[in-house]
């Protein structure tokens, strides 16, 4: 009989522990990361699904042949609500990222097919608003990035703007349904027929918000068509582990045209094991994400979702109208939902300004968290605002009269402070001008125990400098306060900020001793 280390209760106890550190996942009081229906039986139907196909290898749907019937079932549902025909195939994901991923991929290899033998490196054209996931994609798969200037007012790219950029290099345009940072819905069907006419392949990002917008009600002011409906949509990506309520990680990604969905796939017979075909990025995965989905569809159907998004809807109506009747705050744009962006209101003297980042730090003080979000200078010279973020979910709806209040009384709190100077604060930091520009030149060839020490002389990593593997989460955790950090990450040079935000997290989750070791 195989002995046991730790005894069942005492495993989970130290996991129950652990997890009463997180952030709350239901209850409404965290409005980014995670997409709560509000519906305990709706969670408990997913983990039951997942349970019962714990030990399945979603790897070979031939051999776990419900893996089979499941995909096919989400994916027909997935093509009925964003109007695909019988030409619209697809593959579930693991999550937005690699559906995107994907799609840039399958982009990519038609576009070399067609142009067999040219040097050049395809492009990939998006707004800037565009969700990092394809400069991920860019970035592993070898094209160039062109990001296009959005108007700082409004979050919106012009259709021209995109147009301006388009040659015969570019492999895929992409825009979103709708984007992240601003919540705006893309000019698709503008941009659609510009790509169309020149052969060009458009991808729609529908990853946050596709499954909430595919059920918006009559009662809501009408979207431009921005799914297959639109004749020149190549691919569309829609995550069910946000609005489709799914536990993380399952995602969908459409394509028209088993051609070009193929592409999406990798196989080789040039070893002597099995014969490898994979879909997706991974080779054995689970199932579990995937069975919670369908399990999930099923129970709900369209009139479900229907009614959570109708939730979700009257949330973020209810959340628009409170944020444009605080002093000093403005929404960004005209946003889709269900999630807004909050910036200052420039247009008040400074002291009856609010600062977004200051605001959601209050606001946390007060037991909510909300999403803080960087000021971006543009190619253009155009500045995207600082801003903060709110992903509203049908839960929200039972929450507004504490949260409501709560928001109110944080902008309150810090009404007329002045925002944090990251470049004041980066002279500070570094103890004077010319040490500042010292750090913001510095990224090229710094090593982790640079990185860790640049850290800790912010106050990222303790008071000391780490001095071994064992320096990582215990040695200090962010400040309670966010916006001095984003202020930072606002005034160093993105390739500084980027590599000492990887320093950052690597150090977070480096080896230590397991628990109840004996």
């Amino acid at each position: 009989m195989t002995a046991f280390r730790r005894e069942r209760a005492d495993v989970l106890a130290e996991l129950r522990a652990l997890r009463d550190a997180d952030a709350p996942t239901h209850g409404g009081r965290v409005l980014s990361y995670v997409y709560d229906s509000g519906l305990a039986e709706l969670d408990e139907l997913a983990a039951e699904a997942a349970r019962l196909v714990q030990p399945v290898n979603g790897l070979d749907p031939t051999t776990f042949t419900s893996v089979a019937v499941m995909e096919s079932q989400v994916l027909g549902f997935a093509r009925e609500i964003f109007h695909g025909d019988d030409e619209v195939v697809g593959s579930v994901t693991s999550g937005g990222t690699e559906s995107c991923l994907l799609a840039v991929k399958g982009a990519r290899e038609a576009w070399r097919a067609a142009r067999a033998g040219t040097p050049r490196t395809p492009r990939l054209v998006a707004p800037v608003t565009v969700h990092a996931a394809f400069q991920k994609a860019a970035a592993y798969f070898g094209l160039a990035l062109d990001l296009v200037p959005v108007d700082p007012a409004t979050g919106a790219v012009s259709p021209a703007a995109i147009e301006e950029r388009l040659g015969d290099d570019v492999a895929l345009v992409v825009v979103s349904a709708p984007s992240y940072p601003f919540a705006t819905l893309d000019p698709v069907a503008d941009v659609a027929a510009i790509t169309a006419a020149r052969g060009i392949r458009l991808h729609v990002d529908a990853c946050i918000g596709g499954f909430a917008l595919a059920f918006r009600s009559d009662e809501e002011p009408p979207l431009a068509p921005w799914d297959f409906r639109v004749p020149g949509v190549t691919t569309l990506s829609a995550d069910l582990h946000k609005y489709g309520y799914a536990p993380k990680g399952v995602s969908v990604l459409l394509t028209r045209g088993r051609d070009l969905h193929r592409r999406q796939y990798f196989a080789t017979t040039k070893w002597p094991g099995y014969p490898v075909v994979n879909p997706t990025m991974t080779g054995s995965k689970p199932a579990g994400p995937l069975a919670a989905a369908w399990a999930i569809i099923e129970a709900l159907g369209v009139d479900g979702f229907r009614d959570l998004a109708g939730r979700a809807a009257r949330a973020t109506g209810v959340l628009r109208d409170a944020v444009e009747g605080i002093e000093g705050l403005r929404v960004v744009g005209s946003p889709v939902g269900p999630l807004l962006a909050v910036a200052t209101d420039e247009g008040l003297p400074p002291e009856r300004r609010v600062d977004p980042h200051h605001w959601a730090d209050a606001a946390r003080g007060l037991g909510w968290h909300l999403q803080l979000q960087p000021g971006l200078a543009q190619d253009d010279g155009a500045p995207l605002p600082r801003t903060t973020h709110l992903t509203v979910t049908p839960v929200t709806e039972r929450v507004l009269d504490d949260l409501v209040p709560a928001l109110r009384a944080a902008a309150d709190e810090v009404r007329g402070a002045p925002p944090a100077d990251g470049a004041l604060l980066l002279v500070e930091l570094a103890g004077g001008p010319e040490a500042a520009a010292g750090l913001a030149a510095s990224a090229e060839g710094l090593d982790a125990d640079g990185a860790a020490l640049l850290l800790a002389s912010f106050g990222l990593l303790g008071g000391n400098a780490p001095d071994g593997p064992e320096q990582g989460a215990a040695s200090g955790a962010l400040p309670e306060r966010l916006a001095p950090v984003l202020a930072l990450v606002e005034a160093l040079p993105a390739e500084l900020a980027e590599r000492l935000l990887v320093e950052l997290l690597a150090r977070v989750v480096e080896p230590v001793a397991p628990s109840g070791r004996s």
